[in-house]
């Protein structure tokens, strides 16, 4: 029996320490609001690429885009028919510096924001937990949400996300916020 209990309790300690590493997700209001409350302590992170950016709309809430992603226009993927995105080389060390701006460390909250959240913000809060940052978050949804389901619009980015939830973006970009290597 106390094997069996013992077992039991190595299971779940296990478990749980393989979703400790794991991003958790917050919505784009719950983000806005933080910022709002306490935008000294966390440091929030746009992570797309800038020309994404310029061509689908920005938030002034951001501390920087630092995208983690960057667009290869030397190499198109014919079967998906898009460029290829690779990991910015870059990134850790600019999230880095991004943070001792705002006189934080490595524990501080950071909260990264894509497209949709789960092509580029998860990955990217995933990312830095695996490089020792032990705080990191995304915003669900990102930036512009996702397809709606049905209906005229169907597959149309209407549905949720930070534009569709009525927070504050526009087609200005702040050229100090914006990545430029």
């Amino acid at each position: 029996m106390t094997r069996l209990m013992f077992g039991f309790l190595l299971a779940l300690a296990l478990s749980f320490n393989a979703h400790a590493e794991d991003a958790l997700s917050l919505t784009p209001q719950q983000t806005y609001d933080m910022v709002q409350e306490k935008g000294d302590e966390i440091l929030f992170v746009d992570v797309r690429d800038p020309v994404e950016i310029m061509f689908i709309g920005y938030t002034d809430v951001i501390d920087k885009n630092i995208p983690f992603k960057l667009v290869d226009r030397s190499e198109f993927l014919a079967d998906k028919g898009r460029f290829a995105m690779n990991t910015n080389p870059d990134f850790v060390a600019d999230v880095e510096k991004a943070l001792e701006e705002k006189g934080l460390d490595k524990d501080a909250l950071i909260i990264t924001m894509c497209r949709s959240g789960a092509t580029r913000g998860k990955p990217s809060a995933d990312y830095l937990l695996e490089r020792g940052f032990t705080n990191v978050k995304y915003i669900d949804n990102g930036f512009q949400g996702g397809g709606a389901k049905e209906g005229k619009k169907k597959g149309m980015r209407i549905v949720n996300g930070w534009q569709n939830d009525g927070l504050p973006w526009s087609m200005t970009l702040n050229p100090e916020k914006i990545y430029r290597p």
